[in-house]
């Protein structure tokens, strides 16, 4: 759509000649906008649709304005024809001609009877015009109707399909959960999903009866249909169902190898136990061959894990997949943790007897080393070796009493030896953290 001259002096005929060519082809441009606005597929959607809300609203005034633009395109019709006519009367127009010709051309001649001013506006009951003002208000009419169109088509365009295609997925998904036991009231996972049901109908409710609701224009642009829809509560719940997908896809990893880690945890139980009981064993061992130790007290398997671990296996004959991932996790925790502290009452236990190991292996490697020097027959080296062998290989051992024997031994050697054996390490008390031994 353009723009005539403003008014001026009278025409010649070459001016109106060159005003009638233009005004020819700013009519035909005007009439293909109005056929494609009238043919636009949005306009069609709006005129059939159920309206609500902003849109509704919106729609009601461009449709007032959609009717107005054709009553003035109309009168500019009807101007154009008669300004054609009146120059088709003589091949030279008189200055009569030119006269009406400039006031049709330039002038407020154009009536448009009955019409109301703009959406909104106050009415009249006819409005003159000059078929420059006439064009400004038609461009002005034409350009919110189709900004109006076309952002409701677009959201059309965009929003319901992809909702459709979301619901589609958010089906297939339900019918997984329920086969896995995710069910609402059961599941967080059931819930979530038929919340996201429950915002996806609603939405797909109100984009259809107001897509303007999700439209966001685009700041400062003055393009028809400027601006993109409003995606915000689709992303936000396509996240959602992403979520619970990942959550039904590990219901379905525990399903698949649920048996396999039952067995594992039944296995890791099972030596967490055994070591628990060597432990126990080992505690009477040590409070028999070992005198004035502290020996703490080995405490049995917690029932509870056992318990749980029945609960898992029921879990599993009945299908509750969803019950059985998070007791499977915790339990697979639990049971490691059981056995590092058997693992770890163990040593403790142990500890005395380690310390004893350590003596003894210490004792005779210090008497392989003097017997290499000849000085195993030694009287004061054979009478400190059967000392300290006495104290170690007797029982109950008094740990601290045999680790004095060993360096009287040790010193006895280092003084036959000159000095140059060097001393033997003292052996680490339990308190040290002696590893296992027997």
């Amino acid at each position: 759509m353009g723009v005539t001259d403003p008014a001026g002096p009278v025409m010649d005929r070459d001016e109106v000649d060159r005003a009638l060519a233009r005004l020819g082809q700013e009519h035909e441009a005007i009439e293909t906008s109005l056929l494609a606005l009238q043919d636009h597929a949005g306009r069609r959607l709006l005129e059939g649709a159920e309206l609500t809300g902003v849109t509704k609203e919106r729609w009601t005034s461009v449709e007032a304005s959609i009717t107005l633009l054709w009553a003035y395109f109309d009168a500019y019709t009807g101007a154009l024809r008669s300004a054609r006519e009146i120059r088709s009367r003589r091949r030279w127009s008189s200055r009569e001609d030119l006269v009406e010709l400039t006031e049709l051309l330039r002038g407020e001649c154009v009536t448009v009877a009955d019409s109301p001013s703009l959406p909104g506006g106050p009415g009249r009951l006819s409005e003159r015009f000059s078929l420059a003002t006439l064009v400004d208000r038609m461009n002005e009419l034409y350009a919110t109707s189709l900004d109006m169109v076309v952002a409701a088509d677009a959201v059309w365009s965009a929003l319901p399909a992809r909702i459709d295609l979301l619901a589609a997925e958010l089906q297939r998904t339900r019918r997984l959960a329920h086969s896995v036991g995710v069910r609402p009231g059961e599941h967080p996972a059931g819930d979530d999903l038929e919340r996201i049901t429950r915002t996806l109908t609603r939405l797909r409710a109100e984009v259809v009866s107001d897509p303007l609701a999700y439209w966001v224009p685009t700041q400062g642009s003055s393009a028809p249909g400027g601006g993109r829809p409003d995606t915000t509560v689709y992303d936000r719940e396509a996240r959602a169902l992403e979520d619970v997908r990942r959550e039904i896809d590990a219901v379905l990893t525990v399903r698949q190898d649920a048996e396999q880690r039952l067995v594992r945890l039944r296995d890791v139980l099972s030596r967490a136990d055994r070591t628990l009981a060597e432990a126990r064993t080992a505690r009477g061992e040590v409070l028999a061959k070992i005198a004035a130790t502290e020996v703490p007290v080995v405490s049995g398997p917690p029932t509870v894990l056992q318990e749980q671990l029945a609960t898992a296996a029921e879990y599993r004959r009945q299908a509750q997949w969803h019950r059985l991932s998070p007791l499977l996790e915790s339990l697979e925790q639990k049971a490691e943790d059981e056995l590092l502290r058997a693992r770890e009452s163990l040593t403790a236990v142990t500890a005395p007897l380690a310390v004893r190991a350590e003596l003894r292996g210490r004792l005779d490697a210090y008497k392989a080393k003097v017997a290499r020097h000849g000085l195993a027959e030694d009287p004061l080296l054979v009478e400190r070796y059967d000392a300290a062998r006495r104290m170690l290989w007797s029982a109950p051992c008094d740990l601290r009493v045999a680790e004095q024997a060993v360096l009287r031994y040790q010193q006895a050697a280092a003084e036959l030896l000159g000095g140059t054996g060097g001393r033997i390490p003292g052996p680490r008390t339990p308190e040290d953290g002696a590893g296992s031994g027997t």
